[in-house]
């Protein structure tokens, strides 16, 4: 699940690094696609770095239910099946572009039917206190913690999942997303074509779509 659809489940938290922790590994990968952190068994003597670990662990739990469901096996296929013809000569992978695709559709359907707010979001991450975060990464293993703080000093400075709101913006994430990967995914063709499937395919799953979050708040409740 992409960051939004993350901070669903802890919506009604007021512990800011908990909700740090529940995008943190994403954030992370997004900073440096090389940084691998475990810290998910470890324990440390403050509170709020174990809230941080916590988050983190929330994070792992949530990805396994979703990418085992049923509603996640069903649509990124379906997605798939649907774009590989409108990407035919991108090197972007249809199996890959499925799978973002219906991450970044559900956090763009949570924001436009008031399920959750964007910047209640970024007013947690703001309240976090960088030592606390530094900390958190040196304890995890992590040696230059510079590149991480940077990035997310950006991201939070630049709030681009406020464009989220927007349907159409979803295939301009979508294609940021490939350019970590590739340099030039999508040709401005494809791109607008791209923009035509996701929009009508957000409105096919519109009014089902909040079964996924049910269903994995559900066996979360049953794991705690």
């Amino acid at each position: 699940m992409n960051f939004l659809s993350h901070y669903y489940f802890d919506r009604h938290s007021v512990n800011c690094y908990h909700i740090l922790g529940t995008v943190l590994p994403d954030l992370l990968k997004n900073a440096d696609k090389t940084i691998i952190l475990h810290p998910e068994k470890l324990h440390h003597h403050k509170d709020t770095v174990n809230a941080l670990i916590a988050g983190w662990q929330k994070h792992l739990d949530v990805d396994r239910h979703f990418h085992s469901s049923g509603f996640f096996l069903t649509h990124s296929r379906k997605l798939k099946e649907v774009l590989r013809p409108v990407i035919e000569g991108s090197p972007v992978k249809p199996f890959f572009l499925g799978h973002i695709a219906i991450e970044l559709i559900l956090d763009n359907l949570l924001v436009t039917t008031n399920k959750i707010t964007v910047d209640d979001f970024y007013k947690h991450l703001g309240s976090c206190d960088e030592e606390v975060i530094n900390e958190f990464l040196t304890f995890s293993g992590l040696q230059n913690t510079d590149v991480f703080l940077t990035f997310f000093e950006a991201f939070k400075k630049h709030r681009y999942l406020e464009t989220y709101v927007d349907a159409s913006q979803v295939a301009y994430a979508l294609k940021r997303i490939c350019m970590r990967v590739w340099h030039h995914p999508f040709t401005p063709e494809q791109e607008a074509r791209l923009t035509g499937v996701i929009m009508t395919y957000r409105l096919q799953i519109h009014d089902t779509f909040m079964e996924i979050f049910d269903e994995i708040d559900s066996k979360l409740k049953k794991q705690a």
